[in-house]
């Protein structure tokens, strides 16, 4: 479990803003569950879901960064739960899979020109003896707007974005599994990418968010 519980260049769960954020939101727990279920929900709802955001180096990732940013997409805000659970003792690490959502705005359809998200990430936690995998990218605000269920956690069941919404709409399709990785891919994440939505595009993108953080 070591290489899930240490601090990394990105997943910094040892900055002090880290580390007093976790005590702060598992104080008076009563278990591992009940610890895990109250991160969770504080990486989904107090850390809003922005695809427009810096993406193309490690510091973009860096979950004090997040937290001091205030926003992320799927994969820094699953860098920002991994580091907060490695903080409160929870061994933690990413999930990574290509997800088709049928359910994507219109703006974001014509900025990717597909419903095909490569790489997304979330977040693989061990929690009464078993890896548990949870998903906190798309929180109460971002749901509403969009029409999209509402990924709930009860602190012991995998908690990841169902196929189907409570009226039978299609929502997301896990396409291709990558695996599991005990810090962020960046030159994986980029180089798939690049191949998925062509490498001109990730440069204008790039050049878009120049000077954001």
């Amino acid at each position: 479990m070591s290489p899930f519980l240490q601090a990394t260049e990105v997943i910094d769960c040892n900055h002090s803003q880290i580390q007093a954020l976790t005590s702060q939101t598992i104080r008076g727990a009563r278990d591992v569950h009940e610890k895990a279920q109250r991160l969770f929900y504080l990486v989904r709802d107090t850390i809003p879901y922005n695809l427009y955001v810096p993406f193309f180096l490690l510091e973009h990732y860096r979950a004090s960064t997040t937290l001091h940013r205030g926003s992320g997409y799927c994969v820094q805000k699953a860098v920002l739960l991994v580091a907060l659970a490695r903080a409160a003792g929870i061994p933690a690490r990413l999930v990574f899979a290509d997800i088709r959502n049928y359910l994507i705005s219109e703006r974001v359809a014509e900025l990717m020109e597909t419903n095909l998200f490569v790489f997304h990430g979330y977040v693989e936690w061990f929690l009464g003896e078993r890896w548990v995998r949870v998903t906190p990218s798309f929180d109460k605000e971002v749901s509403r707007e969009h029409g999209y269920p509402l990924v709930e956690f009860d602190g012991r069941k995998d908690a990841i974005f169902p196929s189907h919404d409570a009226t039978g709409r299609q929502f997301v399709e896990y396409v291709r599994h990558h695996g599991t990785f005990s810090d962020v891919p960046l030159d994986l994440i980029l180089q798939a990418w690049e191949g998925a939505y062509g490498k001109e595009r990730i440069e204008e993108w790039k050049e878009g968010l120049q000077g954001s953080f």
